[in-house]
């Protein structure tokens, strides 16, 4: 399948380019509220370590606003401030951040808007306007009876025209809700009506299990369809479990490579290594390659080759002996207590030639092409049966 890029305008989060054709990034957001310094940073600290590419912190008070300077201080990832309700927030923040975040649904009356533009313009930062299914404006909500796609959608594009309208074009969008449908209908209502790029997610999407399922769904269909310039996967979990889940969304897209992909085989009455315990060993001891590399482990001698063909290097075993093959060809025999290490060992050598050939390209992606967003038509995508509500233009 090839994946056609919606053509967006492309702005710059630190040193992060998102949209137009930047590699859709990776970003999520940290548990600890910011006046507990050394607990941000901690787990920033870990996000940056596991490939994490934005890192947002919520900002609920003045307390949080003045602790965002250390903080910022001691990463290296761009930082953005979420914010809520109060506007003047927004405004200390801008000091300091990369990024600030305000959602249209809470933030109030239209100057408070105004004065977040020019501290944002001030400083040389975007905005991200973050709208949300569960803070909708009240007219909207009067208008629609509850929260639909129509009603975020419509809420995204009047926020948008508004800041376009006083010339502020230096932003991107989100139009989030739990629920997969409701997304994905809003995304695609304004991918059709605007080219500001857009911050996918699927919100409150839940547990570790059950939100990696929800989102890798409504991610997965919208950047399948083009869709998204940037994307946090939600969870009730480890936020880096959230970026994990958000590059393996990307890689099974083939949209961005990053780290070790390990292919295994389901097992099954044939198998005679424990593929499962080998696999999840591999994930943890490998954790520390961020080279786009893919590695089998199959547990059938006979087929393995076959099977892990499509693998830079893999292993399969059997009773007493496995082998190892590089580009589904055998590359040697060994004991089957030895397989293991024996394959950490040709992984770390191969990530050792890849950054020989290629300095500083730990973190590899594809550039799919972009279609001007005229041409992203509802027929392209199947979805032709459904009757998708256009916005006039403010």
């Amino acid at each position: 399948m090839h994946i056609t890029r919606r053509k967006t305008r492309q702005i710059q989060v630190g040193k992060v380019k998102i949209g137009g054709d930047a590699p859709i990034s990776v970003q999520s957001m940290t548990i600890p509220h910011p006046s507990d310094v050394v607990g941000s940073l901690e787990q920033i600290h870990r996000l940056e370590e596991a490939g994490c590419e934005l890192i947002r912190v919520a900002v609920p008070d003045m307390e949080a606003a003045n602790a965002l300077p250390k903080i910022k201080a001691q990463m290296t990832a761009p930082l953005i401030a979420d914010i809520h309700f109060d506007h003047r927030l927004a405004l200390k923040a801008a000091e300091v951040v990369d990024c600030v975040r305000i959602n249209p649904g809470n933030i109030g009356p239209w100057w408070k808007t105004e004065e977040v533009i020019k501290a944002v313009n001030d400083y040389g930062i975007p905005l991200r306007v973050g709208v949300n299914g569960g803070s909708l404006e009240k007219p909207l909500l009067d208008k629609y009876g509850f929260p639909t796609a129509e009603a975020l959608a419509e809420s995204a594009l009047n926020a948008v025209h508004a800041l376009e309208d006083v010339g502020f074009t230096n932003m991107k969008v989100s139009l989030k809700a739990s629920d997969v449908h409701m997304a994905i209908d809003a995304y695609w209502l304004f991918a059709q009506q605007s080219n500001c790029p857009l911050h996918i997610g699927i919100t409150e999407a839940g547990t570790a299990t059950t939100g990696a399922v929800k989102s890798a769904i409504g991610l997965g269909w919208l950047l399948s369809q083009g869709i998204g310039d940037t994307l946090r996967v939600s969870l009730a979990a480890d936020p880096v479990e959230e970026v994990k889940v958000g590059f393996e969304i990307l890689k099974s897209l083939e949209l961005r490579h990053r780290g070790v992909n390990v292919i295994a085989c389901p097992t099954c009455g044939r198998v005679e290594i424990d593929v499962v315990k080998m696999a999840n060993e591999l994930e943890h001891r490998l954790g520390h390659i961020t080279n786009p590399i893919t590695v089998s482990v199959l547990g059938c001698v006979v087929n393995g080759i076959g099977e892990g063909k499509e693998a830079d290097i893999g292993i399969a075993g059997g009773q007493g002996v496995g082998i190892v093959f590089k580009k589904g060809k055998l590359y040697k025999r060994v004991p089957s207590e030895e397989l293991m290490d024996t394959l950490i060992e040709e992984v770390e050598a191969l990530a050792k030639e890849q950054d020989a050939e290629n300095p500083g390209g730990l973190v590899s992606s594809s550039t799919p092409s972009t279609l001007p967003l005229e041409e992203l038509s509802l027929a392209s995508t199947g979805t032709s049966s459904r009757e998708i509500r256009m916005f006039p233009s403010k």
